[in-house]
Order: structure tokens, then sequence, then C-alpha cells
């Protein structure tokens, strides 16, 4: 046997593989020495533009009593926030030290269509600083019309709607982690804007079936997706005055501090990550092991994992995902579970039919289903284990896939216990390898994602 972590939120939980297991993981990359200097010196040595130093300056040369807006990710990244390695405080910092005053800085969370962040997990995530000089906080509410400003439309057609605080703010500051993503092919960047700000009704393009149909609508890639490209317009009408990007390893360590205009930082971090990221794959495995990481709050969230495994599964083979559900709904939002309910009824071609035909009348949060449907489209939704211990059995009645309750003793199923997850996997494993035996595949290939949705499977 051999062991394995699966890391879950801020919680690591052991498992034990059996040896044939290959375990896959992305390159682990360099930690910066002195991440503190190397945030301090991002500031000042931009790219694309002057130090933020000189920015605030000169905002405040043209209107004395400007005021800044500063954009932070809400709980489903783990962006460094606090501590001495934060990137939050220096930047507050600088608006303080070119003396904005604390009640002309807001720091505005970009929650998209997400929940809003709690005070209590504010407290968590954001530097001390904030709170002792009472510096205004506030999610951003996709769905409040009196928050949000028109911008126009985008060349797709889509209503660019954004939030207001943040459009006539004078100084507008973005901060983002960079990691690849399942549709946009990478966070962070404008994605803080897009979808981080904008309103409900911007989504049903950028987040509508078609874009996401689209086959370079995944990750790690840039050039001609969809989604990256209507985001990078909206972002733009928006306006950013100076952006922070962070890249980091699999223990949330700095690696790299990306700041100055929207697109550079970003195009500098995405080809960072691309290089450590990605991991190269022979063949296909009848089974795949993986988790839905830090990103994996809800079933939501999961679907992040679930995609990025499917280049590794071969076609109709098996996987095993578990998630910690943290969320305060461990599905999602109504929308999410009442579309879900589509996919499981009708299955992953007939459901992808009915999204893109002309009568569907579009859904938001169906964009997460969707993403669902192509693991289906690759897998039958029999061989697809999930689990995670904040679940309710009457959650599966709308979930595809098989329940990892169904490997626990009775006793222990429906526990909110962590400690659960080494068992389901290991019982999960064994029922599947004996399936795999009985259809005639001796030698299963079977791969452990180690890293969950942030190391990226390729075929070479």
């Amino acid at each position: 046997m051999k062991s394995a972590q699966i890391n879950v939120g801020q919680t690591r939980v052991l498992i034990q593989l059996p040896d044939e297991v290959e375990i896959l993981s992305m390159k682990s990359p360099a930690v910066l020495p002195d991440p503190a200097q190397a945030i301090q010196d991002a500031l000042q040595h931009c790219i694309g533009t002057t130090s933020l130093e000189s920015i605030i300056a000169s905002k405040l040369q043209a209107r004395p009593d400007a005021n800044a807006v500063v954009v932070i990710s809400d709980n489903t990244r783990p962006v460094p926030y606090k501590g001495e390695n934060g990137i939050l405080r220096p930047i507050v910092d600088k608006l303080l030290g070119a003396g904005i005053p604390s009640s002309r800085i807001l720091i505005l969370v970009a929650t998209g269509t997400h929940n809003p962040v709690s005070e209590a997990m504010l407290r968590e995530m954001l530097d001390p600083i904030i709170f002792e000089k009472g510096i205004a906080i506030k999610n951003h509410d996709c769905m409040d019309q009196s928050s949000l400003v028109y911008l126009g439309q985008s060349e797709r057609g889509n209503k660019m709607v954004v939030n207001r605080d943040y459009v006539r703010a004078d100084i507008k500051i973005i901060t983002g982690l960079v990691e690849s993503h399942f549709m946009a092919g990478a966070s962070g960047g404008r994605k803080t804007i897009c979808p981080g700000l904008i309103g409900e009704e911007s989504t049903f393009i950028f987040h509508g079936a078609r874009i996401l149909d689209n086959p370079l609508s995944r990750d790690l890639v840039l050039v001609g997706n969809p989604c990256h490209e209507e985001a990078v317009q909206i972002a733009k009408a928006a306006g950013c005055d100076f952006s922070v990007n962070v890249t980091l390893d699999e223990k949330y360590a700095l690696t790299g501090v990306f700041a100055g205009d929207l697109p550079g930082p970003h195009r500098h971090a995405v080809n960072k990550i691309r290089d450590y990221v990605m991991i190269p794959i022979q063949e296909e495995y009848d089974v795949v092991i993986s988790h839905a990481g830090f990103a994996g709050i809800n079933h939501y969230q999961a679907a992040k994992a679930a995609v990025v495994a499917i280049p590794a599964i071969r076609r109709g083979g098996k996987m095993i995902l578990v998630a910690n559900t943290t969320d305060v709904d461990p599905v999602g939002s109504g929308r999410y579970r009442g579309v879900l309910k589509f996919l499981k009824q009708l299955g992953p071609e007939k459901f992808r039919q009915l999204i893109l035909s002309d009568t569907w009348e579009f859904v938001p949060d169906q964009w997460e289903v969707q993403m669902w449907a192509r693991l289906f489209a690759k897998t039958q939704a029999e061989n697809f284990v999930f689990y995670a211990p904040q679940l309710k059995a009457e959650d599966f009645n709308i979930l595809s896939g098989v329940n990892g309750n169904a490997f626990l003793p009775r006793e222990r199923q429906y526990r909110d216990n962590l400690d659960n997850i080494p068992f389901v996997v290991e019982q999960a494993l064994r029922k599947t390898l004996a399936d795999l035996r009985g259809q005639g595949v001796t030698n299963p290939r079977i791969a452990f994602l180690a890293d969950g949705p942030y190391g990226i499977p390729v075929k070479v």
C-alpha cells in the first residue's frame, strides 16, 4: 500500500492506495524565498504600467478627494489576503499612505453569482488592519439592480452590466489567484471583473450553453476561447487601473506575484502555471480517483475536479471523487438543483440538446450542470462515485452518480465526518476493481489525481 494526501480545503486527509495506483501530480514550483519583499517589488516594478504609488498619486492630483475600490476574491479561492505574506495590506497601506482616508476605501468581494461571504468568514480571510481601520467591505450582489450599471453590449450581444461601486470608483484595483480554469482557461485577471462583478443577466451569454459547448472553452486555453474573450471585453469596458495576481503551490505558498495593468500580469501568470500544472499522460486510465480541493465547497464547485479528470478517464471508465462541501448548501443554489434534475432524468446528450435548443430559457448556474454533462458524456453516471460527508440522502435524488454513503456502514452514513473519506475511497475502489475483473479487465490502470482540480492531465 502507498499513502497519499487529499487536500480538502484547510484540512488534509490521509488515504491508503494499492501499490498499483499511479499518483499523478503536477510539478512543484519554487516558492518565493521572501514573499513579503516580492509583493513590495511587484507593486513597484510593474508589468505594462507604472508603480501603484505613482498611479495613486496621479489620480489624487486629478481629483484630491478620489476614492478607491480594492476587489478581492470570495472564499472559493485561497488568495493570501492576511498575514505577513498577504497581498491586501500592502495595497491598503499604499492607499492610506498617499492620504486617502479609510472612509474613501472600499473592499469589494467579487462573488459573481455565488453566495455572499459572511462577516465571520471575511474576518478569517482578511488582514486585521481592514477591520482596525474601519474600511468598508461589501459583497457584490448580482441580483441587486440598484447596485449595477449598464455599459452597453458586447460583440456577442451580451448585456455588460457591472457593479456600480466599481465602475464609479476613481481608483480601481483588482486582485486574484491565477490557476487553471475549466471554462475560461485560467482564473484571475479579467475574471475578477467578469464574472466576479457582473450582473446576473450578463451571465446569460458569458456562461451560456453555446459558449461553453465550444471545445476551446477549457482549461489552460486562452487563444480562441470564447469564454475568456467575453470576460476580457467586459473587463475592459469596466476599466482597471491596477491588478495584482498571484500564483501558489499545492500548500498555498506564494510562487509568483504579478502586478500592473489588466492583461500583462495575467498573461505572465498563466505562462508560469502552464509550465507546472500540466500532467502529461501516455494512456487513459480505467479508474481515476480525485478530490475537489479548496474550491469544492459544494457540489456546484466540485464540477471543476470532474471536468479536469476527463482526459485521464478512458471512455466508459470509472471515477471516484470526494469533496468537503462546507458551504451553506452543500449542493448549490435552488436553480442549480433544478437544472441538475434534467441532467439526471435525460442523460448527458439529451440534456445538451435541450440547453442548446431555441426553446430553452437560460437558467443561472446551468453552466456547472453543463460541465457535469461533459463528464457523463465520457463515462456513464453509474461509473461515477461521489462522496461528501455533508450531503443528505435526499440530495442524491437529483445528483447523478453513485452515492458514496453506500460504501459506509449504516451507522456512519450521512455523518459530517471527514474521517469517512478514506473508508469510502478504499471500499469504492475495492468494489470498482471487482466490477472490472468481472468485465475481464485483469490489470486495470488506476490513477490518483493528487492535486484534484488544479493539476491538468494532458494526453501526449
